[in-house]
């Protein structure tokens, strides 16, 4: 069925703005930088590689997908070496690109796309992991995943063609991942020596993805704040705006009940530093640990018993029929944090979660509305209302897109077996994302693949980030480098050591340790400093 121009109209400007957020234009879609991974090389492998064929050429490459191609020489721009860019289309509309450095090193690096995905090549911020790839030797690729979010907005690509919805959900990263071997063996005459996936949020969906469903794409796979569960995601964001919509809670009670929780909580794990280590430690209950208003009133300082009651059902997720279904948010979480999403200092919650203005939804709704509408029900129904949604009654109508879309299998059985290493990080503070999606997905790993999971497969958490990145605790770490040293050297990653960055100069570092590890301040030293802390056993 091929929409009209005016029914696509009728998707919101909202809807847009949360494509934008989701997707490549923003941190969310990101992966960590490369950080110290150029040092780390040197010493055992040097980007010599030199293609055996003319750039162009590739324009002529073939295979059964694809469907487009273009090749075009880059000349060497700044910091980005000369390299080969080749483009095209993998049918039907997989919009793909691989980027082959004049000097290679023989490996491959690919990252993944945030929420609905759609993002364009050139897209600024996949320029700069592009570039980040080539100046270290890497062969480089990304993909659309089969759509353009300008012109298909949250989950509409589905009414042009319903394929696209495997497109997005799974296929179209395996066939780029598949069509990149082809292409840089064929350039360079040498198959490619290892294969790295660095992403997140919906790209750590879709690494996840990889490794349950395609085990010999990668060799070594970051996903970082995966979006595990799409689905569950779904019914906790409308569960979440229900509540919130029923008894809004203004900025200035999200700012006061930060400072309650982190008055309780902070000093749990043994120190005082503006940080809560395991959010799971403290028993905090907006309904019990904060103000309740006086009768008749509504002020900053306090809570009325709906705006209680809807905080505490944020924080323990949606239920269905009597039992929890899925997780919530964390405590810390609503913290108040600059440069969240919009801009300026807030609360964590504050355009995610919670909407700053009564006419705009906030973004993980959103998000999560185009999914309901477009990729689960079918046929699909724009104007569906959300406040139709039983949660006893209506959960499973989210199965069928579950199993193309959610990477909740423990099973990595065979992606162990062909040597495959996976890395998993998460913000304990996340807003977009529920942070115990990761964690509870280790847990059904470590149940599944035994109790030797850590020898491929590791998880760390990290106090006080957000999504990817951001929040009030150090954020910035150099998983790649992690990973390479895993896969090339045997070295398991026991912890990585983060960075809280302030007016561009380190203000703290902290140790992010492997689960279930925890790290520990020795007594000594500077709790800014990770040289004064330890992983130990929580």
């Amino acid at each position: 069925m091929r929409r009209s121009d005016k029914k696509l109209k009728k998707i919101t400007g909202a809807a847009v703005g949360v494509v934008a957020l989701m997707t490549g234009s923003a941190v969310h879609a990101r992966a960590q930088a490369f950080a110290d991974l150029k040092n780390g090389l040197v010493d055992y492998s040097k980007a010599d590689l030199e293609p055996r064929k003319a750039c162009e050429t590739l324009g002529k490459f073939k295979s059964a997908e694809i469907a487009q191609i273009t090749a075009a020489s880059v000349p060497a721009a700044g910091m980005t070496p000369a390299h080969c860019r080749v483009t095209g289309l993998l049918s039907p509309e997989i919009a793909f690109e691989v980027s082959l450095p004049a000097k290679w090193n023989g490996r491959f690096y690919m990252i993944g796309n945030g929420g609905l995905a759609g993002e364009a090549m050139d897209d600024p911020g996949r320029v700069a992991q592009r570039n980040a790839a080539l100046q270290v030797g890497f062969a480089f690729a990304q993909t659309n995943t089969g759509h353009d979010a300008r012109k298909e907005p949250s989950g509409s690509f589905v009414l042009n063609n319903p394929e696209k919805a495997t497109d997005y959900a799974w296929r179209a990263v395996h066939l780029t991942a598949v069509t990149t071997r082809h292409i840089t063996k064929d350039y360079y005459g040498k198959p490619i020596s290892r294969a790295y996936w660095n992403s997140c949020s919906n790209g750590g969906r879709q690494g996840l993805l990889e490794a349950q469903r395609f085990p010999q794409d990668f060799d070594g796979i970051i996903a970082n704040s995966p979006w595990v569960d799409q689905t569950g995601f779904t019914v906790g964001a409308m569960w979440n705006q229900k509540a919130l919509t029923t008894a809004p809670v203004s900025p200035a009670k999200l700012a006061m009940v930060g400072e309650k929780v982190m008055a309780k909580c902070d000093a749990v794990d043994g120190l005082k530093d503006g940080l809560i280590d395991d959010p799971r430690k403290c028993d905090f209950d907006p309904r019990r640990d904060v103000p309740t208003c006086a009768a008749g009133t509504d002020g900053a300082d306090c809570l009325t018993a709906p705006q209680a009651e809807a905080m505490a059902k944020v924080y323990s997720g949606p239920v269905s029929n009597g039992k929890p279904f899925f997780p919530g948010y964390m405590v810390g979480s609503e913290a108040v944090v600059t440069g969240g999403f919009g801009g300026g200092s807030g609360s964590g919650w504050m355009n995610v979660i919670v909407s700053a203005q009564p006419d705009r939804k906030p973004a993980d709704f959103n998000l999560a509305e185009g999914i309901m509408r477009y990729l689960v029900l079918r046929p699909p129904q724009a104007d569906y209302d959300y406040l139709k949604f039983d949660y006893d009654r209506d959960i499973h109508l989210l199965d069928d897109w579950g199993k193309q879309a959610d990477a909740t299998n423990p099973d990595l059985s065979k992606f162990r077996k062909r040597g495959g290493k996976l890395i998993v990080t998460y913000g304990w503070a996340d807003t977009i994302l529920q942070p115990m999606m990761g964690v509870d997905y280790y847990e059904q790993a470590v149940a599944k693949n035994g109790s030797t999971t850590p020898e491929f497969f590791r998880l760390f958490m990290a106090p006080g980030m957000g999504h990817c990145g951001g929040g009030i605790g150090p954020d910035r770490h150099d998983s790649m480098t992690a990973m390479v040293n895993w896969v090339e050297k045997g070295k398991a990653p026991d912890s990585m050591v983060a960075s809280r960055v302030a007016d561009n100069r380190v203000v703290r570092t902290r140790p992010l340790c492997a689960y279930p590890q925890v790290a520990r301040y020795s007594g000594n030293g500077s709790i800014d400093d990770a040289a004064n802390f330890r992983c130990v056993a929580p």
